[in-house]
């Protein structure tokens, strides 16, 4: 048993990768670990490779990989259905204990399918029985709303893994039967049984109320599971090196936990509160051991910057001979001394998220930045040497008018301005990438109860958005149509009765008009409609920790055009606060 970096059968992925683990399979519980995803795209994810070591530090766990076969494999591979197996050992899936899906994101909704029937396995979880392995869905959307998966799982582990895993491995222990475990699980925290619990729909297809089985002793909402504290927790980090994925081997590591910005539209941001950084002197143990087999270091955070000791971590990392990348960073996490050490490092790009060109506009997502502070932190990044920006944009907000969109051109030229002005004397002049999404409404939000903005609403501010970025040079835009996110919007807001164009959507490659017609569904119904009247939201299901009032609370202040000012922020200086006319 342990941790090895070679396999006794010939495996060319495996005899690639360190850090996989053997144990053997008598006697210990089975877990097959599916992320429904390529392996390039999976090895990538620190949730996987998280809860992977989570179930293999139980001694009484064995928990081996299962990824989406490529493009090219899939079709050939769904011709033989059952032939699903595991990576380290080779074992069917069908035949393990458990089958838990890692899940991030709402594109691989029809992955999930796809696995489902390359093991073999029935797709409902009605069309199950105690032979086949109990099938648990967890990871980030879970957080947000697994009803449109309900009816393909068992068991939703809502909430984080640390907490999730050593729960569902003592209920299953101390199970006597399929029966009595889901009747445990649904009592533990965390843990939603979606058969024990039914849907009462009013007569214009809302929910009217969540029911449970009245045998089950439950109560609802289902509240996430999430770390008390991180002081005593290791931090999430890569535990699989391999060359073959999407970051190489590079070493992930989450730093921090957590945002307290509170941007309106962030599902993040509200659902993973508390704010808690791990400990430094465990980061920085964790980097030491990887240095042999990394020489680069993700940091992932939504709040880099909200680790008390982020100075110390970034001068260990550089010293330690690390380039360092972090995940994503928030405008006011770029310092003098951050942006320096970054450069230091070997970094030449750098992301941030403006999200709108006016500051009329960010106060209404509360987005606490003004374009005077933008563009002094264009300015610090550009005069440390850093070469090239990208930055993310939407359109579809709340209030949003025609300035607005011209508010975008505008900054997007003056932050240009501040890279030719420190590019040119050097002879390297970078490159702004500039990305335009639509709002997707999500739940967890101030704006849950919002209808996405129309086709032709959309279609007309990118019409507009070309005409006037047209010609920038050095200004790259990328504008990103309704039509791809109005299905995610779909899966984002749907409920259980989406499940079957999900299922029409895997069959037929994707085509998401045709299934949803084939299901009888209209999408419309949950992307176009105002939900501010609904008795009960889908996703009401889990309880995320805030509270209806307090979105609402959230959603009239953004329409007042105000903010809601973090502690760091609110101690600053008063001109961050709105004027008032």
């Amino acid at each position: 048993m342990g941790r090895t970096s070679r396999h006794d059968q010939s495996s060319p992925l495996l005899d690639r990768e360190v850090g996989y683990v053997r144990k053997p399979h008598a006697g210990r519980l089975r877990v097959a670990l599916a992320f429904p995803n390529t392996y390039w795209v999976g090895m990538s994810n620190l949730g996987l490779q998280t809860v992977y070591r989570l179930f293999n530090d139980l001694d009484d766990v064995v928990c081996e990989r299962v990824f989406l076969p490529g493009r090219s494999e899939l079709a050939a591979a769904l011709e033989r259905p059952g032939s699903l197996a595991t990576m380290e050992s080779g074992t069917l899936v069908r035949d393990v204990d458990v089958l838990a899906f890692s899940v991030s994101f709402e594109w691989d909704y029809t992955n999930v399918i796809s696995l489902l029937r390359l093991a073999g396995l029935p797709l409902y979880a009605a069309e199950r029985s105690a032979r086949h392995p109990l099938v648990v869905i967890g990871g980030a959307v879970t957080f947000v709303n697994p009803e449109p998966l309900a009816p393909f799982v068992d068991v939703v582990a809502a909430g984080e893994g640390e907490v999730l895993v050593p729960a569902l491995v003592r209920e299953i222990g101390a199970a006597a039967g399929r029966d009595t475990l889901l009747h445990a699980l649904a009592r533990e925290r965390g843990f939603y049984v979606p058969a024990l619990v039914q849907v009462r729909y009013g007569e214009g297809g809302t929910i009217e109320a969540f029911e449970p089985a009245p045998e089950a002793g439950i109560t609802l909402p289902v509240r996430k599971a999430a770390l008390a504290a991180s002081a005593g927790a290791d931090p999430p980090s890569t535990v699989i090196f391999t060359p073959d994925t999407e970051f190489g081997s590079r070493l992930l590591v989450e730093v921090v936990r957590g945002c307290a910005n509170l941007c309106r539209f962030c599902w993040a941001g509200y659902n993973y509160l508390p704010v808690r950084a791990f400990p430094a002197d465990r980061i920085l143990a964790i980097a030491r051991a990887a240095r042999v087999h990394a020489n680069r270091v993700g940091l992932v955070s939504i709040a880099l910057c909200d680790h008390p000791e982020i100075d110390r971590l970034l001068s260990e990392l550089l010293a330690m001979g690390y380039s360092i990348s972090p995940a994503s960073l928030r405008l006011d996490d770029l310092t003098e001394p951050i942006v320096r050490i970054l450069r230091e490092s070997g970094e030449r790009s750098i992301t941030i998220a403006p999200e709108t060109g006016s500051d009329r506009l960010r106060r209404v997502i509360n987005k606490t930045m003004t374009n005077d502070e933008i563009l002094d932190r264009a300015d610090l990044i550009f005069r440390s040497g850093i070469e090239n920006l990208k930055l993310y944009f939407m359109i579809g907000l709340p209030t949003e008018t025609d300035d607005d969109l011209v508010a975008i051109r505008d900054l997007c030229i003056a932050i240009k301005d501040r890279m030719m002005a420190h590019g040119r004397p050097r002879g390297r002049v970078g490159r702004i990438a500039a990305s335009v999404n639509p709002l997707v409404p999500k739940p967890g939000t101030a704006y849950q109860w919002l209808p996405m903005a129309t086709p032709a609403s959309i279609e007309r501010s990118i019409k507009r958005l070309r005409s006037l970025t047209a010609g920038i040079d050095n200004v790259y835009f990328s504008l990103k149509s309704e039509r791809h996110s109005f299905y995610q919007a779909l899966l984002s807001l749907g409920d259980r009765r989406v499940a079957p164009v999900i299922v029409a959507a895997e069959r037929n490659g994707g085509q998401w008009r045709a299934a949803a017609a084939e299901a009888g569904v209209d999408p419309g119904f949950y992307v176009y409609r105002d939900r501010s009247a609904d008795a009960v939201l889908p996703w009401d299901i889990i309880d995320g920790g805030l509270k209806a009032a307090f979105y609402r609370s959230e959603f009239e202040k953004g329409l007042r055009e105000e903010w809601t000012l973090p502690p760091r922020r609110a101690a600053e200086n008063i001109r961050l606060l709105p004027m008032v006319p």
